[in-house]
């Protein structure tokens, strides 16, 4: 039977930092399986490309521990390798003076992090971003960098081949697990044993940790992130980034303005209730899940006041006016004619504890005997992922 000592489920950017993390600490028999044919095929490789810098999180969560620590680790990367890297920053901003309790917040969570920021009054504000509207004050990041997730992909994977210690099995679907065989999983390729496995497989995490009887109140909720892009005759109308002050009850930050290493200014995401795991169009994606899906939708909309907020608000924004609104509130001068159609669309896998009815906002790992479950490696998985790696490969040694 077809071995290996470590089999991480999942090629997405958790699945790939921990190989390298394995193989830099010596193992030099590791398998990375995914169903797709390449590398990050899903939220991995349709984020936004930005590099947080801890101003969002709790002090006391993983996300704020791992966030700055990976950002400065994946910044390194990128020049290491030549990679594209854009050191341009960011500013959050305000539309109203009821948010400025939450600015404040978020400065002092980023304080607490170790982050570089300050505080700003719109005059300071216009010498960063001259077209950037705010009401008082803002809130400038000068750790916050833009990448190409793409790039950091393909580059993990050809260093991980190049290293001789891992190997990839692509189209390989995980299925469950042998009965009565100890540490064997079945695959659609047939059965497979590991020494110790991971399952780092984003959107279906928690179907694959079902199969060992772990996260068994866990279940995952899609969210579909949409965009539109600046016409780039506009271009000059983004420096860098520009946020809004996000409601921190929810793990969504807005609508806002990124400006991709490539030249291009995307606007969004959304954070729209979708209806499939890979449900990135309308239709498509949409599967026998859907049904199962909108019954969670709908107990957490009758329960969950946060969750109701993001449902009632943000299906509008498949309406040009809506989505126009919120731009607007971030930019000066912007006009309708401004912003294009934009094909970019991502899933966004967030975990829901169904005893509890609440949204887990924070990474979530379950360890069993030989095997590791990560369950909510939600933003900023991309930019904590270095820093998460090393994190993760701890628990994989025995306990």
């Amino acid at each position: 039977m077809e071995a290996a000592d470590f089999v991480i489920c999942g090629s997405g950017i958790v699945g790939l930092t921990l190989a390298r993390e394995l193989a830099a600490r010596g193992a030099d028999a590791i398998l990375v399986l995914d169903k797709e044919p390449a590398p990050g095929l899903h939220a991995s490789g349709r984020n936004s490309g930005v590099l947080h810098a801890g101003v969002y999180y709790a002090p006391d969560s993983e996300r704020a521990r791992t966030c700055l620590a990976g950002n400065r680790l994946m910044k390194a990367y990128c020049r290491e390798r030549g990679l594209p890297l854009l050191e341009n920053g960011k500013v959050i901003v305000t539309s109203a003076p009821a948010q400025l309790p939450t600015l404040n917040e978020l400065h002092r969570r980023a304080l607490a992090s170790g982050a570089d920021v300050s505080m700003v009054d719109e005059r300071e504000l216009a010498e960063i971003e001259p077209h950037a509207r705010t009401v008082q004050r803002a809130l400038h990041s000068r750790d916050t960098a833009v990448i190409s997730p793409k790039a950091v992909l393909q580059s993990l994977h050809d260093e991980l081949l190049c290293s001789g210690k891992v190997r990839f099995g692509f189209g390989r679907r995980v299925t469950g697990r042998k009965p009565g065989a100890a540490r064997t999983l079945l695959t659609c390729q047939g059965p497979l044993r590991y020494g110790f496995f991971v399952n780092a497989a984003g959107a279906h995490a928690d179907k694959v940790a079902a199969f060992f009887g772990a996260g068994r109140a866990l279940r995952l909720l899609p969210f579909k992130g949409l965009y539109r892009q600046l016409r780039p005759e506009r271009a000059d109308l983004v420096r860098g980034s520009i946020y809004p002050v996000p409601d921190i009850r929810n793990p969504f930050l807005g609508v806002h303005f990124t400006r991709s290493v490539s030249g291009e200014t995307h606007i969004g995401p959304t954070a729209i209730p979708a209806f499939g795991r890979e449900n990135y169009g309308i239709l498509k994606g949409l599967d026998f899940e859907a049904f199962e899906i909108l019954l969670r939708d709908a107990e957490l909309f009758l329960t969950n006041s946060a969750f109701r907020s993001v449902a009632l608000s943000e299906p509008r924004k498949y309406r040009f006016k809506a989505f126009f609104a919120d731009a607007a509130r971030l930019v000066r001068g912007l006009s309708p004619g401004d912003i294009a159609p934009c094909a970019k669309v991502g899933i966004r896998p967030q975990l829901v504890d169904t005893a509890s009815g609440r949204l887990i906002t924070d990474f979530l790992t379950e360890r069993g005997e030989a095997e590791l479950h990560v369950l909510n490696a939600i933003s900023p998985a991309f930019t904590s992922s270095m820093a998460l790696a090393k994190r993760l490969a701890d628990m994989t040694s025995p306990s």
